[in-house]
């Protein structure tokens, strides 16, 4: 019994090891959706002179989870909630957010951004973007150093941090 409780510690350890270094590599792989994702809206926005909530749609079809989430609320509440812009579109981040591996740093980049959205004419719409996205390009730079420095350490440490408790508790 003592051994089936000491495999269950050091099984829960190691899981919490992995996940914390699944969150590390989800962060930039989130992080090039997102981009993706608002270059795709800038397509769709200049050169396709589509509307906001007929583009997000667009776009949440061809971004994979959780990013296409993000764009199905911000057209769904585009269509039918009567709220502003930025409205549903902070509504969206608030709904999709704690789904994903992102930082607050990203949630302020895209608060920022949702903030322009819709507000300016195209030239200027187009600016905005790119500013967006060269500060995503800078979190996700961020984001794949902590990847390279702590998935490896989050995965040894679950296992070490379990082998540590079943000892002292043995």
């Amino acid at each position: 019994m003592k051994w089936l409780g000491a495999l269950l510690i050091l099984a829960a350890s190691t899981w919490t090891g992995f996940a914390a270094a699944r969150m590390l590599y989800e962060r930039p792989r989130q992080l090039r959706q997102l981009k993706a994702a608002l270059r795709a809206l800038e397509a769709e926005v200049m050169y396709g002179h589509t509307p906001l909530a007929e583009a997000s749609v667009h776009i949440a079809r061809q971004t994979a989870a959780p990013m296409c989430e993000l764009f199905f609320r911000f057209a769904e509440a585009l269509r039918t909630e009567e709220t502003s812009v930025v409205e549903a579109w902070e509504k969206s981040l608030q709904a999709l957010w704690g789904k994903t591996a992102l930082k607050q740093g990203e949630l302020e980049v895209m608060k920022q951004f949702g903030a322009t959205l819709g507000q300016y004419d195209r030239l200027t719409q187009q600016k905005q973007i790119a500013l967006a996205l060269a500060h995503l390009e800078r979190e996700e730079a961020e984001a794949l150093d902590n990847q390279a420095r702590y998935a490896k350490m989050a995965k040894s440490l679950g296992v070490l941090a379990g082998l540590l408790l079943v000892i002292l508790l043995m």
